[in-house]
């Protein structure tokens, strides 16, 4: 799932900003695979419900299990 999600090249499901594929897994601005409905809300490890994010970065670590979606990212309210 990883390799699939790299090869893609996309930017970060969260916040829109590019992610650098090359940084080492400890940076904060390193690439991760979020699951979009998360597992622990019943979420499926499945291609169709991961997709690209930062690490860090205000990213994937503040979103944590909650749900996301596009007006959160426009409102800057994942904080």
């Amino acid at each position: 799932m990883r390799t699939r999600i790299r090869a893609t090249g996309a930017a970060c499901h969260l916040c829109g900003r590019a992610i650098d594929y090359s940084l080492p897994s400890s940076d904060p601005k390193s690439f991760v695979i979020d699951h979009v409905t998360a597992l622990a809300n019943g979420g499926q490890d499945a291609l169709s419900n991961v997709k690209a994010a930062h690490r860090r970065h205000d990213c994937n670590s503040k979103k944590r299990a909650r749900v996301h979606d596009d007006s959160v990212r426009r409102s800057n309210t994942l904080k």
